[in-house]
């Protein structure tokens, strides 16, 4: 019995600087939806970091599974990122004003426990918390290559908020990371 030939991995269609949206449409790598979408994929993977990490410390484990929501949306956010023509967009999971109430509320939680934040902060503290912050700069770029699309199509107005909850979510679980974990906040001392 012979398996069945296995699907290749490489297409060689972008060997010339194209490659192909959700919707079909080619276009130049350099494309703002293809830096778009690819720094959301950077954010996802940074987040994969993240959660490979969470599972040494009893302590933050909770954050897990809210991380594992986080990075299934930034799929769909990737997806509605990668798709140009209106009558594929349709198609696609949205991003939804409970998804984003869904971020606001973490943060309202992991704010409880806080103590209040009077100085700009490094991105510092256990090695948990680290990650959260470069998460936390990967979501800001995303969120800015975002922008070049949001600004010219209404669509993904909400997309926009939802990377912007994201890296507020993050710089707030970074913060209770090192919380939990024993560590201060490092202040930023102007020299």
């Amino acid at each position: 019995m012979t398996d069945a030939p296995k699907a290749k991995i490489y297409t060689r269609t972008g060997d010339k600087g194209t490659t192909r949206l959700v919707d079909g449409s080619c276009v130049e790598k350099f494309n703002p939806r293809v830096e778009a979408y690819g720094t959301v994929d950077e954010l996802n993977s940074v987040l994969g970091v993240v959660r490979s990490s969470l599972a040494a410390v009893t302590e933050i484990k909770a954050l897990d599974a809210i991380l594992e929501k986080v990075q299934n949306e930034l799929f769909n956010i990737g997806s509605l990122l990668a798709t140009e023509k209106d009558e594929v967009f349709k198609l696609l999971p949205a991003i939804t004003d409970e998804q984003i109430h869904f971020l606001e509320k973490q943060i309202d939680l992991l704010t409880v426990e806080l103590p209040e934040l009077r100085n700009f902060i490094l991105p510092a503290g256990h090695l948990v918390a680290a990650h959260l912050h470069v998460a936390r700069t990967s979501c800001r770029r995303a969120e800015r290559r975002s922008a070049e699309i949001a600004v010219k199509d209404e669509r993904y107005a909400q997309t926009l908020q939802y990377l912007n909850r994201l890296s507020d979510y993050l710089f707030v679980a970074a913060r209770w990371v090192n919380l939990k974990t024993g560590h201060h906040d490092v202040l930023w001392k102007k020299t």
